[in-house]
């Protein structure tokens, strides 16, 4: 069994993610390329994005800190703390309104 502190994962990932030159950093929290479940924090800093592209399976974002913004074509979907976005298949992208930490589960497709 193992057990992680996503707090405490979000807090060092933001600070890694302020002295980055790309204003974003991640870490696998569960799985992989070999597993179907992939669970992997993301930090982003003010202003900075995920550039738009597709998704490779079901998916879901968990909001860990701060705000965010999730981009499908012309809808959008604010996410705050605590927030559970699900995430379209068709193309997005991710942007931070602030410095934010979300949590992004795929479940990949055969």
């Amino acid at each position: 069994m193992q057990k992680f502190s996503l707090d405490a994962l979000a807090r060092e990932l933001l600070k890694r993610a302020v002295g980055s030159s790309s204003g974003r950093t991640a870490e696998t929290v569960y799985g992989g390329h070999e597993h179907m479940l992939r669970q992997t924090a993301v930090a982003l800093t003010a202003g900075n994005t995920l550039a738009e592209h597709d998704s490779p399976g079901e998916a879901t974002l968990f909001v860990l800190r701060g705000r965010v913004r999730l981009h499908a074509g012309d809808v959008s979907w604010d996410g705050i703390h605590g927030d559970l976005i699900v995430i379209p298949t068709a193309r997005h992208s991710l942007e931070a309104l602030e410095d934010s930490a979300v949590l992004l589960t795929v479940v990949k497709t055969i």
